[in-house]
């Protein structure tokens, strides 16, 4: 059997009418940029999430750097963060010339540890952005338990968490500025790079739509320095079909996470592997199915076997964020956030997509 670790072949082949022709339809427009589709898409955004504002950007890593640029983040400003993620989480901060100060992992959920963050706070600190990792939110309870206390501005990176929610809820009603990204392997995926900010609060809402077109407030009258970040008309089109289906793809993608920690549940039990963990009271969008493999260096011999029985894995993340090269400055080493360093060297996610059969996941899991 040879498994597709996302399957966007087939995910194509089920939308495939309805996204051709959205696709001919700009190609027939000729309204490549900021056409009616994106005005569109962000409505539907709008609707799916209860937020106020959505404003759609070329990247999930330009909605970071909008998002700090609406809360007028400065050189020399602290940003915490989790060193346990994607580079654009701390490279943005960077790049605005902020100092990215990093604070390790909890253990069952790999997100960042709310319980070490207060003792990082200091008066240069300007805000926390949380990453949903995996597509599963933080605990929100307790980051806006700090965040008020110390008034920090709050930032979700949920890159990897569209529709996932916390106490019945959308994540962007948790935070000023949640962010996504519509990366082609993301669970709400389109056909390039894309990416979404959305907020409750119409000062940074404004201030996004003018920042993502150079800072633009009327043609070629620009109150801020901006970003060209627009997202395509194309883009936009895909994800306004992809979106009426996602409900469904949530749904199935929760229901194969389930049969994977069920099917699993013995070799959990023999400590060979620890399967995801939720927190109470959220639901994840199960961007990936990460486990981890205890053994020292069983997992790279484990992702060779897979591979020879036709199952693709990754490691998402093989080097936390503090050792890598680019952040040397920073004067962080080895050992100083040992949760995330212990979990890089054993995570590794299985194929997940919402398409995978009950036949797969049993041959996934036989092999492993």
């Amino acid at each position: 059997m040879k498994i597709d670790f996302a399957n966007l072949r087939y995910q194509h082949e089920l939308y495939k009418d309805e996204i051709e022709a959205a696709i001919l339809k700009v190609a027939r427009n000729c309204n490549f940029i900021m056409g009616d589709e994106v005005r569109e898409l962000e409505e539907n955004l709008c609707k799916f999430t209860d937020a106020k504002n959505a404003i759609t950007c070329s990247s999930g890593t330009d909605a970071l750097l909008l998002a700090m640029m609406a809360l007028d983040i400065k050189p020399g400003d602290e940003i915490i963060t989790t060193p346990f993620t994607f580079i654009a989480t701390a490279e943005t901060i960077a790049l605005l010339g902020a100092k990215p100060v990093f604070v390790d992992i909890d253990e069952k959920t790999y997100n960042i540890d709310v319980t070490k963050i207060e003792g990082k706070i200091t008066p240069k600190t300007k805000a926390i952005i949380a990453v949903s990792l995996y597509g599963q939110p933080c605990d929100l309870e307790k980051l806006n338990a700090i965040t008020k206390n110390y008034q920090l501005s709050l930032i979700i990176d949920g890159a990897q968490s569209f529709g996932a929610t916390y106490k019945g809820k959308s994540e962007v009603h948790y935070c000023d500025i949640y962010t996504t990204s519509f990366f082609p392997a993301k669970p709400l995926g389109c056909y390039g790079d894309g990416g979404a900010v959305l907020a409750n609060n119409d000062k940074f809402a404004q201030k996004m739509k003018m920042l993502r077109i150079h800072g633009q407030n009327k043609r070629y009258h620009h109150k801020y320095i901006g970003l060209g970040a627009r997202l395509d008309t194309i883009q936009a089109a895909i994800l306004n079909v992809k979106l009426k289906h996602y409900k469904e793809d949530l749904a199935l993608r929760q229901e194969v996470a389930k049969k994977y920690s069920v099917s699993l549940s013995d070799e959990c039990e023999k400590k060979e592997i620890i399967t995801p963990t939720l927190i109470p009271h959220t639901t994840s969008a199960w961007a990936q199915y990460s486990i981890r493999v205890k053994e020292e260096g069983k997992r790279e011999k484990l992702q060779e076997k897979l591979k020879e029985a036709g199952i693709p894995t990754a490691i998402h993340y093989p080097m936390p964020l503090h050792l890598q090269e680019c952040f040397a400055y920073l004067g962080y080493g080895k050992g100083d956030f040992p949760i995330a360093e212990k979990v890089s060297e054993e995570i590794m996610s299985l194929p997940m997509n919402p398409y995978l059969s009950d036949e797969e996941i049993s041959y996934i899991v036989g092999q492993l």
